[in-house]
């Protein structure tokens, strides 16, 4: 193996690239080495931050109109080419109250811009209380490098009769973790 020991590497003449190897080519990169980018690179599709909210407050959903469930997360890309990873899971459960009946919706907001929808805890049939697990994750396009919170908002497809739809609450009324990730992806 060969040393090549220099401070700068200039394009000759009047190129403005400088290619490293052939294709197939692999280039390592010792352990405890740092790459420093003082300019734009481009092409790597890294994770540029990660960020998280959590909920553990529960929130009764008892209209037709939506409404916060609580879980929400900001986030302030560095570029506006670069996209938002967002991914939730909301615990829950419903109770149907006298009706065999009920269906819970739970949109996902990027500020006030609807990014997606999911319909969830439908009965059919069933009389009572039950819970479980909503995810959801979508790779959102902000094209902003301004600061941007993300929420879900929830809300019954047939209020009355006792129908409710808790967020953040698991079988039984236990306390149980909501949580919202971000994470941007460079381009």
């Amino acid at each position: 193996m060969s040393t090549l020991e220099v401070n700068k590497i200039t394009p000759q003449g009047t190129a403005t690239e400088i290619t490293l190897g052939d294709s197939g080519d692999t280039f390592t990169i010792p352990s405890g080495v740092t790459l420093t980018n003082n300019g734009t690179a481009s092409g790597f599709g890294k994770i540029g931050q990660v960020v998280q909210g959590t909920d553990t407050t529960e929130t009764a959903i008892t209209s037709t109109s939506y409404a916060d469930t609580g879980l929400s997360a900001s986030i302030t890309p560095t570029s506006t080419s670069s996209k938002i990873l967002v991914m939730w899971d909301i615990q829950y459960r419903v109770n149907t109250g006298s009706s065999n009946n009920i269906i819970a919706f739970i949109k996902t907001l990027r500020d006030t811009t609807l990014i997606g929808s999911y319909a969830k805890a439908r009965s059919d049939g069933f009389v009572g209380e039950y819970g479980g697990t909503i995810t959801f994750s979508f790779l959102d396009t902000p094209s902003s490098t301004s600061s941007i919170t993300y929420k879900t908002q929830a809300a019954l497809g047939t209020s009355g009769d006792g129908r409710t739809f808790y967020a953040e609450t698991g079988q039984g009324g236990v306390t149980a973790l909501s949580a919202i990730t971000l994470m941007e992806v460079l381009a």
